[in-house]
């Protein structure tokens, strides 16, 4: 069984942070280590990730996508697992996490969808359709492979490092887990598995401005990587692939 290294990017998110690291602490199988970056809070953040063990990783550089990369670049786990703040996760998330990639040596990325708690059964089934299916279909789309959702994947560390130098970490308008899965999904393989759910915050489509810069942030990461990776010339590369 490879180790679990969890990362959790954190910018003023204390409280969030709190039930998501009780929720790893209640795991099934512990992960090998905790990694909390600090992008820069003021509030509680450090002193809620150290009251649990977790590690504490500084960068100074704003944005998730920057705060992302410092964590894998620290981690030391076989298998990098990433969470928001916001994640709730089940007891055995890990354990299946582990079990996936036991059973699936030449698997490089393991993905789920989100689950939205909080709000009442008929909006979260909407907006679990509308906002997280529909991410896994359009960005899927785009990409010509699987998506990694950013609440809920893990990749191999291995996977990582070959791209660790192509992702872009210091442009704050990048989506960071569309950017990361548009350097692996052609390369290596990310499966998508249903049964590997979280609960999320429903924060992120609290209104249209959330919303707005969630598609902004997205078409941006899109447009940003060149002609070759267009979505026609990405599903051409996957024909030539098969």
């Amino acid at each position: 069984m490879l180790p679990v290294s969890v990362v959790i990017p954190c910018l003023d998110d204390a409280a969030a942070l709190q039930v998501c690291l009780r929720s790893l602490m209640e795991q099934t199988v512990a992960p090998a280590e905790i990694i909390v970056v600090d992008n820069g809070s003021r509030d509680n953040t450090v002193r809620v990730a150290t009251g649990f063990g977790a590690v504490v990783v500084h960068e100074p550089a704003p944005g998730i996508p920057a705060a992302a990369a410092a964590g894998y670049d620290r981690a030391d786990g076989g298998i990098i697992a990433r969470c928001d703040t916001d994640s709730v996760l089940p007891a055995n998330w890990i354990e299946q996490i582990t079990a996936v990639f036991d059973d699936d040596p030449a698997l490089a990325g393991l993905t789920g969808p989100g689950q939205f708690y909080g709000v009442g059964p008929w909006r979260g089934g909407a907006l679990n359709v509308l906002y997280m299916y529909g991410y896994f279909l359009a960005v899927g789309f785009s990409l010509a492979s699987v998506p990694l959702f950013g609440s809920n994947f893990a990749m191999r560390r291995s996977c990582w490092e070959a791209v660790r130098d192509e992702v872009h970490r210091h442009d704050q308008l990048m989506h960071d887990d569309i950017c990361l899965s548009m350097h692996v999904g052609l390369r290596f393989r990310i499966r998508f598995c249903r049964s590997l759910q979280v609960g999320i915050s429903p924060r992120a489509v609290a209104d249209s401005r959330n919303v707005r810069l969630r598609f902004r942030r997205a078409f941006h990461t899109l447009g940003s990587h060149g002609r070759a990776n267009l979505p026609w010339n990405r599903w051409r590369r996957r024909s030539q692939q098969s």
